[in-house]
């Protein structure tokens, strides 16, 4: 699951990212609205936490401008500013969640399970996500489906998710490139093709039905190879 931190106080900012890294989360952080807009506009985040007080441009101005350009990633506002109006205008502003420093990191991650729930391949439990045969777990970097498991790199990890998140859509390879290797990497085009390969290679290994469909032209899809019909029986000539 990959998360977009905003939150300007470097030690806080550095010690959630820790902290978040830890539980198996992917994390992009910045810190201010400019930068927290400019990361958001791509489109790419499971969840983001947004600090409210931030300079060059206010979390609630990035939210307002993240909703208009229909960017639906779940939003948790961060901020110091904890009274009843304070939560009402950010949650009318369209964030999903506010949570009021100072906070226990355990309450957050509650926060964030909240607020994924809805994805229908993630389960309560945020390092695990499934769908169809298989289970992948991002804490252990472990892909469990009914012929065993196999260890995946961070990267693999990364890509699987993307597609485990949106399974029978396709994705345009310029999505996955900032999915997985983040909106500042440079990356050679022919590493997606690279790391599709592994992927189509480990899905095998454990036995899965699943397969990544190549989009000639705009990317890749996350399919369920059709059950094979039953053999014919033949019919002896009578004699």
């Amino acid at each position: 699951m990959r998360v977009l931190l905003a939150e300007d106080d470097k030690d806080l900012n550095r010690a959630l990212t820790w902290q978040l890294k830890g539980q198996g989360y992917t994390v992009d952080s910045c810190h201010d609205g400019d930068e927290a807009l400019y990361y958001g506009e791509q489109n790419i985040y499971d969840v983001i936490l947004l600090d409210r007080m931030l300079p060059c441009r206010e979390g609630t101005k990035v939210l307002t401008a993240l909703r208009r350009q229909s960017v639906n990633a779940p939003v948790i506002l961060i901020t110091a500013l904890g009274t009843l109006q304070d939560k009402i205008e950010g949650l009318d502003l369209g964030a999903d969640d506010y949570l009021v420093k100072p906070f226990d990191f355990e309450e957050l991650l509650a926060r964030i399970r909240c607020v994924t729930r809805r994805s229908t391949v993630l389960n309560a439990q945020p390092d695990l996500c499934s769908c169809h045969d298989v289970t992948w777990s991002n804490r252990d970097m472990c892909l469990t489906g009914p012929s065993g498991s196999t260890t995946l790199s961070r990267r693999e990890g990364s890509l699987l998710e993307s597609f485990l998140h949106m399974p029978e859509q396709t994705l345009a390879r310029e999505t996955l490139f900032l999915k997985v290797w983040g909106p500042d990497s440079e990356v050679e085009d022919g590493n997606l093709d690279n790391y599709v390969y592994f992927l189509r290679r480990r899905l095998k290994t454990v036995g899965s039905t699943l397969q990544i469909k190549t989009i000639r032209g705009v990317g890749y899809k996350l399919i369920q190879e059709p059950a094979l019909p039953p053999p014919r029986k033949s019919r002896l000539p009578f004699r």
